[in-house]
């Protein structure tokens, strides 16, 4: 008799910032510094890839939501990195008995280009999750606030499997 299939689940993670104010303010997209561009407002880093991802395996694995594990309110995590947020979800998912196959993530902007930067962020994620995940980036072809340059949003959807 054949083995039972591995279980499996996915999950989807969302997220969207704002332009900071302050032009002083790194951009941080999927835990890599656009150099010259101005970054996200927001209590972490802002990083909405990140965001999205964190979100994405948490949903997948059933543990809630970015946040429920780590709130805007939380004194201790202004300014956060959030690709150390990222690995301690992983490390959660990890717990809940869950291991992250791939995460593919849509980042919706006009400036600046992706493209450039997109190795990094792919590396950098990568290795923060414990495998692959793919960002594209899309323009919002002029439409609503991101079409407007207002801010960055990211879309992400994440493969678990139950670990054996």
């Amino acid at each position: 008799m054949p083995a039972d299939p591995p279980r499996i689940r996915v999950g989807q993670g969302f997220d969207v910032h704002p332009f900071a104010d302050d032009p002083a303010r790194p951009l941080v997209l999927g835990g890599v510094t656009f150099p010259g561009a101005v970054g996200l407002a927001g209590h972490s880093d802002a990083d909405v890839i990140a965001h999205a991802v964190t979100d994405a395996l948490l949903g997948a694995a059933g543990l809630g939501d970015i946040g429920q594990h780590f709130p805007d309110t939380d004194p201790a995590l202004a300014g956060a990195d959030s690709i150390v947020l990222l690995g301690r979800a992983v490390a959660a998912v990890r717990e809940a008995g869950w291991v992250p196959q791939n995460v593919d993530c849509t980042v919706v902007l006009d400036a600046p280009k992706l493209a450039p930067h997109r190795d990094a962020v792919h590396e950098r994620l990568s290795t923060a999750v414990g495998a692959p995940v793919t960002v594209k980036g899309k323009r919002p072809e002029g439409l609503g606030a991101l079409g407007r340059s207002e801010g960055v949003a990211c879309i992400a959807v994440a493969l678990v499997v139950e670990a054996t």
